[in-house]
Parts: structure tokens; C-alpha cells; sequence
């Protein structure tokens, strides 16, 4: 009971630890840079202890939100805090608003998804709670908590910031959420090939799958991954460069997402040919 109450929400000490510690995360990204092995998504393996794609999608997706939404609500009556400035709230919001989507709409919406490896489960539910803590310890009472903090200070004193992160933000989810719908479409257009492949008696057929084409697609392979990037790129700006958990997050995604779009890109290209692939780039347009 301790433990939890000392983490269920964060003791300020713990809530220091957990966030200075969580920015050295990309040290243990850099493994994926050596070792091409993601069994989850387009290179999912067969293993008998897989977990069923959606299941694993929604339960190892949900633990950040729900973390966030448990301390923001708690923490600030064990500081004696009696209320939040809008500022946390809205950004508690956007948060839960951005991973309902992420964790529970879009799995339930893919017509299909491969299942995934207990490791890539279990690490994934990792990284969500310690940035629900890590976040929500921030927004719940151990970083700003009047509206002084958020206008008054030098280091969070820029007019417009909040407005002009917020709409950043929601660039960058409406944009996340039309290119997850491009991919979605192709899953379906593969899933009704494969069906009439199967119907016409060919016996056992592989999964099919077909090249993104639209928006950003035509640019690079992951414009999902680098919408999201924008997103909480905007999330930051709202807090403020000296948000150490805002920036930890940004950071923490491009340091997991950059090798697995890379390799992403080389999976493509073997499985299309350059040729196919052509100029288009992993997740930077033009660049990378």
C-alpha cells in the first residue's frame, strides 16, 4: 500500500526520480538501431505466446491515459491543492483525447492487425505509465499550479504560447488521424484482394499488401509517425521549454519511432523494389 500511495500519485521525490530518469530512455532505443527484430505490425513473427493485435494494441495503449487521468485527479488533494489552472486541464485533455483515439477508436476501427510479441507488449505498457506518471505528475500539482506559474514566470512568460501550441497540436492529430484512415483503406482494399484470391480456389494465400499513396505517403513511408511527432511537438510548446516531461516525451517518441520507420523503409524496399519505393523517404520528407 505504501508503494502504491507512494506512486499512485507520485510522491514529489518519486515523481523527481522517475522524471529524470526517463530521460535517458533513448540510451536503450539505440539497441533497435542493431538489432532488426520488431515483432509486431508488417514485421510480426509467429510465436506461440503472440497476443491477439487489437487485445495487446488496447491494453498495452490505454495504461498512459488512464495513469494521466488517476494522478490529475488525486494528486492535487494530497498537495492541498483545491483546484488546477485551465492550462493542465486542457492539456490533460488533449492528452486523453489523442490516446482514446490511439488506444481504443483506431484498433477498433483496423479491419485487421497482426498480432504482437509479449515483449513489445510488455515494454510498451512500460513506457506508458511512467509517462502517465511522469505527465500527470507535471500537470497534477509537481509542475505549475497557478495561473501566476503559467503567465507570470520568466520561463513560461510567452504570450500566445498556450493557443499557438494547441493549435500545432491539433494540426498534427488531425493530420495522424487522415493518414491511420490512408492505411486503414489499404488494409481494406487487401483484405477484399485476398478474399477473392481465396474465393478463385489458389489455397493457401500469404497476407497482401500494397503501397500508401496519399497526402504526405507520396513523401514518406511513416507521415503517421511524423504527425504524431508534431503533436506532441506542439504538446511541449504549451508547457514551455522547461517542461522536463513534455520534452522527455518528444524526445523519447523520435528516439523509439526514428529506427522503426528507417527499418520500416528497408522492409518496403524489399518487399516493392526501389523502383516502387522511389524517392520517397522513412519519416522526414526529403531528408530521411
Amino acid at each position: 500500500m505504501v508503494l502504491i500511495q507512494n506512486w499512485y500519485p507520485p510522491s514529489r521525490a518519486n515523481w523527481e526520480l522517475l522524471v529524470n530518469g526517463f530521460q535517458y530512455f533513448p540510451l536503450i532505443t539505440l539497441v533497435q538501431w542493431a538489432i532488426k527484430w520488431y515483432p509486431a505490425g508488417k514485421t510480426s513473427t509467429t510465436n506461440r505466446f503472440n497476443i491477439p493485435g487489437k487485445i495487446a494494441w488496447i491494453t498495452m495503449e490505454a495504461p498512459g491515459f488512464l495513469t494521466l487521468l488517476y494522478v490529475m485527479n488525486t494528486l492535487p488533494g494530497e498537495l492541498g491543492l483545491k483546484s488546477l489552472p485551465w492550462e493542465n486541464k486542457a492539456m490533460g485533455g488533449l492528452f486523453t483525447i489523442h490516446y482514446i483515439y490511439r488506444s481504443i477508436i483506431s484498433p477498433l476501427l483496423n479491419p485487421s492487425m497482426s498480432p504482437i510479441h509479449p515483449l513489445v507488449w510488455a515494454f510498451a505498457i512500460a513506457f506508458q505509465v511512467v509517462n502517465g506518471l511522469s505527465i500527470g505528475g507535471y500537470l497534477g500539482g509537481h509542475g505549475p499550479t497557478t495561473r501566476f506559474d503559467w503567465q507570470g514566470r520568466a520561463d513560461f512568460k510567452t504570450g500566445g504560447r498556450m493557443e499557438l501550441g494547441m493549435m500545432i497540436w491539433g494540426l498534427g492529430f488531425i493530420a495522424n488521424v487522415w493518414h491511420d484512415d490512408e492505411l486503414r483503406e489499404i488494409r481494406r482494399a487487401a483484405k477484399r484482394n485476398l478474399q477473392r484470391k481465396m474465393a478463385k480456389g489458389e489455397g493457401k494465400v500469404d497476407k497482401v499488401y500494397m503501397m500508401p499513396q496519399n497526402g504526405l505517403f507520396n513523401y514518406i513511408l511513416y507521415p503517421h509517425y511524423f504527425c504524431e511527432w508534431i503533436e506532441w511537438a506542439g504538446f511541449w510548446l504549451m508547457a514551455g521549454p522547461g517542461a522536463t516531461p513534455m520534452r522527455n516525451f518528444v524526445v523519447n517518441e523520435v528516439a523509439t519511432m526514428l529506427p522503426r520507420a528507417v527499418s520500416g523503409r528497408n522492409w518496403y524496399i524489399e518487399r516493392f523494389g526501389k523502383e516502387k519505393v522511389g524517392s520517397r523517404k522513412a519519416i522526414l520528407p526529403g531528408i530521411l
